[in-house]
């Protein structure tokens, strides 16, 4: 298809028409500067109102003395596709498109909510969610995950079972237990990167600058913060491929002008742990404790507890009542990132006095809510997904785009690999499919199967970044690379392209292509030029066919959640 200049020239028109939704969206890029937070500070919202509502009076709130009139909400059709997408990692079959469109019933949308929470390709998006959090996709952590969500454990109790990876010891027992220690296998010879790495992913505070001298910018973070943190995680060693932790060793540090201090077993609150006093032992010591590690490591025993445990007393410490907001503070703000392409603090790991929350009390009853529901991420995810604001269009007309703080209005988000992988093979099935399977359960399985069989591409997509942008790799791939076309442009019976062939004319064929591809009605100027494309290329049917279908799965409108 690529030495076509026809079919350059189609895909150029067809790309434009075809992203018009996002590319409306991203118009006036240019952001007003948010003013700071204006809501008083009368006192958190009823712990008993529903979490949707809340999120909408705090942000209404804020809309309101920015003199700013929100967004409407979005079409059934995008609507639908947001929430498939953030919810169960792929775009909607259209089997759903068809249920949820065609529904009269004014509990349609907390049913469908319900129902892709329920699913299995809830928990396989959370796991390829917080994978990425946690390990960027490496290592060994997907058996933990997918535990975990599947028994709905509470973020708490996941943090703890990661920190304190008592999983190894009992790996006989339980086979996916002893794979949470895969956080901090990779992080173990590295201290000053497991202190960062846990401030940052589980408390929201990138605390590396206060390493070699108290934050330049942040008053709050001090190198006591660093190294007091630093402490809880010191005595924490590798053995044999078990995690083990020692019942000594004093962690110090030089202050900017050569003063060596021995650092406090210190929280991020400034909060300090007494601890029993134990003498460091001797050389002598030291070297029979080495002797009885070697030992274990060669039978694969894991080594013993310590008497006392620092990481244990960083768990209890952060999880405490009177200490637990910057844990509570910081899922919140990274799930509501997530949904909304934004977050209440941005960066999501700069949360500090210098960097206030947009909207400071939302995030407090966000925070206490969560905590009290024994931070269940479920019911978080559902409260915020049913909200108005989460539901506004991404396109704004009214002038001057605001910024992103005041989410008057959606914003577009690209597609992870794994969403985009997922997304590719759903939309690329015979949309005919659906209808022949019998009941709600099996057409949820054969989505998630679909879904499943294409983990494999999720690697050769661009990994989401700050200021994403479709690699060179990635266009290279979709343009050259024969297995897109034998995977996702096949013209077997099971496949999209496979049913255009089979139908009678062009606008049959366009219209099916772009209802199955990006969920939604062909608008009339679409369907004419895809008509008018198919038309001249009768010749070649099944060519055309293939390179309509190519172009949709390529255009800005299927590669990002809008």
């Amino acid at each position: 298809m690529r030495n076509n200049d026809a079919i350059r020239r189609f895909v150029a028109v067809a790309v434009v028409l075809f992203v018009s939704r996002s590319a409306k969206a991203n118009n006036n890029a240019a952001s007003t500067a948010a003013p700071p937070p204006t809501v008083a500070s009368v006192g958190l919202q009823p712990a008993e109102k529903p979490i949707s509502d809340v999120v909408d009076d705090y942000i209404g709130q804020r809309l309101a003395a920015a003199k700013l009139t929100p967004a409407p909400q979005a079409d059934d059709a995008n609507l639908l596709r947001r929430i498939t997408l953030d919810l169960a990692g792929r775009v909607p079959t259209p089997w759903e498109v068809q249920e949820f469109l065609s529904s009269k019933d004014p509990g349609r949308l907390e049913q469908t909510v319900d129902r892709l929470i329920g699913s299995e390709a809830f928990i396989d998006h959370q796991v390829n969610e917080f994978d990425w959090l946690l390990m960027e996709g490496k290592g060994n952590l997907r058996p933990y995950l997918a535990e975990a969500f599947r028994e709905r454990r509470g973020w708490d109790r996941m943090f703890r079972e990661l920190i304190l990876a008592e999983g190894a010891a009992a790996a006989e027992k339980n086979i996916t237990a002893k794979h949470a220690v895969e956080f901090l296998k990779p992080r173990m010879k590295d201290h000053d990167r497991l202190t960062n790495d846990v401030s940052s992913l589980f408390f929201g505070v990138n605390i590396s600058c206060a390493q070699c001298h108290d934050h330049p910018l942040a008053k709050d973070w001090k190198q006591d913060h660093f190294y007091g943190l630093k402490s809880f995680l010191g005595r924490t060693f590798e053995n044999g491929g078990y995690v083990g932790e020692r019942d000594y060793g004093l962690v110090t540090y030089l202050t900017p002008a050569g003063e060596q201090r021995k650092a406090k077993l210190m929280f991020l609150t400034g909060f300090t742990v007494k601890e029993p006093q134990r003498d460091e032992p001797d050389n002598k010591a030291k070297k029979a404790e080495q002797e009885i590690l070697k030992t274990l490591a060669d039978k694969k025993q894991a080594p013993p507890k310590p008497s006392y445990s620092r990481r244990q007393m960083l768990v209890d410490t952060a999880l405490s009542k009177t200490q637990r907001d910057f844990f509570a503070r910081s899922i919140v703000n990274r799930i509501w990132a997530r949904l909304f392409g934004h977050g209440l603090v941005m960066p999501v790991d700069q949360m500090h006095s210098a960097n206030p929350p947009s909207h400071p009390e939302l995030l407090a009853w966000l925070a206490r809510d969560t905590a009290e529901h024994d931070f269940d991420l479920s019911r978080l995810i559902r409260g915020l997904v049913l909200s108005k604001a989460y539901g506004r269009d991404s396109r704004w007309t009214a002038g001057e785009r605001p910024a992103p703080e005041f989410f008057a209005v959606g914003q577009v988000r690209p597609l992870s690999p794994h969403q985009y992988a997922a997304s590719l093979r759903i939309a690329t099935a015979d949309p005919e499919l659906w209808g022949k399977l019998p009941d709600e359960t099996t057409r949820m399985q054969r989505a998630n199967s679909l879904a499943a069989s294409s983990r494999g591409w999720a690697a050769s997509f661009a990994p989401l970044t700050d200021n994403f942008q479709v690699g060179v790799g990635e266009s290279l791939l979709l343009t050259n690379d024969a297995r897109i076309a034998s995977e996702f442009l096949s013209d077997a019976g099971d496949r999209l392209v496979g049913r255009m062939k089979q139908l009678k004319t062009p606008a049959e064929q366009a219209s099916v292509g772009v209802s199955t591809v990006l969920g939604r009605s062909a608008h009339v100027d679409e369907l004419k030029l895809l008509t008018d494309y198919l038309t001249d290329r009768k010749s070649r049917p099944l060519d055309a066919a293939r390179q309509v279908v190519w172009s949709l799965l390529t255009s800005s409108e299927f590669r990002f959640n809008y």
